[in-house]
């Protein structure tokens, strides 16, 4: 089985507002990654220590989101230069992985 080098990125947002959906399509239109994936979180908080979170009775749309996506490296680090722009500092997250090819 043969690996290439890749970078993963993850995103940390709330689904307030229309950061996600602005993401999504510059992700999807510009940037052409190879994938995307949206995680919804029941709980959380960030740095200003509010907790969000979903309870039966509360049907929150203010929920912790996680953006994550993986590409060859010099393209994500072509798109997060784009994304600085957008994203506030201490959100996104990067690392190095490997990813199984044909």
């Amino acid at each position: 089985m043969k690996f290439s080098e890749v970078t993963v990125v993850r995103i940390y947002l709330t689904e307030t507002g229309e950061l996600q959906k602005t993401l999504l399509a510059k992700l999807h239109d510009e940037e052409k990654v190879r994938g995307v994936t949206v995680f919804r979180g029941v709980s959380g908080f960030g740095r200003s220590g509010k907790v969000h979170s979903s309870t039966l009775l509360d049907l929150s749309l203010d929920l912790p989101l996680v953006i994550e996506f993986f590409d060859k490296p010099d393209k994500v680090n072509h798109i997060l230069t784009h994304l600085r722009k957008i994203l506030p500092a201490g959100h996104v997250v990067s690392w190095n992985a490997h990813v199984n090819e044909d």
